[in-house]
């Protein structure tokens, strides 16, 4: 088996100061309003993303701190503003994309992405070794993937219809074998990627995101 994973978990932390509780990532039901937390998986994978890229990468230059749960509400907040779900959520991964350029844009960041689409055809499916590479590729440059489930078929530890942040990937070469680790509800949380290619029905897709080192003008 081969296994890859972002470098450093733990700057994925987060306390909460009144429960002293720790939490892996953002959580959605931090979000202040219902429709918020009925829809809000998008921004929050995108907040995991931003705020472990700003981390590791000095360059990147964001003034945000979100080792604290009430921290971490606030980014989420701003990052609403530029994510924001339609009515059917944040749907494809374009609009996925597009809406984080606009964001880092906005900030004044020099970011482009890349895009693994499933399409809900089998029959224009890429293969799941390329999925495994490209999975394998973020994480070698230490970049959290964000992916996209229209529908989880028989893998049960996943919602329909969400996104979620994967951090690790573990796989046997002959593809018999795909297991990832997420970041959802605050916790982490062990997937069958295998499992999830050969039985969903809708399909979804992956984003990574690459900062291409300083500032753009604005």
């Amino acid at each position: 088996m081969k296994s890859k994973s972002i470098t450093k978990v733990n700057l994925l932390k987060i306390f909460d100061e009144y429960t002293h509780e720790a939490h892996y990532g953002c959580n959605q039901e931090w979000y202040a309003k219902e429709w918020q937390r009925l829809t809000g998986c998008g921004p929050t994978a995108v907040c995991n993303i931003i705020w472990y890229l700003n981390h590791i990468q000095p360059a990147f230059g964001l003034n945000q701190n979100c080792s604290s749960k009430e921290k971490s509400v606030s980014f989420m907040e701003e990052i609403w503003e530029f994510v924001t779900p339609t009515t059917e959520g944040i749907p494809t991964t374009k609009m996925f994309s597009e809406s984080v350029i606009a964001y880092t844009k906005a900030k004044g960041l020099n970011v482009e992405y890349r895009v693994c689409d499933v399409p809900e055809k089998k029959s224009l499916r890429p293969e799941l070794m390329d999925v495994v590479y490209f999975l394998e590729g973020a994480l070698n440059q230490d970049s959290l993937v964000a992916f996209l489930n229209l529908c989880n078929g028989g893998e049960r530890n996943l919602e329909p219809w969400h996104w979620v942040t994967i951090i690790s990937l573990e796989y046997s070469e002959d593809g018999k074998s795909v297991l990832i680790d997420i970041l959802d509800e605050g916790m982490i949380k062990k997937l069958n990627l295998l499992l999830w290619y050969e039985t969903t029905t809708q399909g979804g897709g992956f984003v990574y995101f690459i900062n291409k080192q300083g500032h753009i003008s604005n």
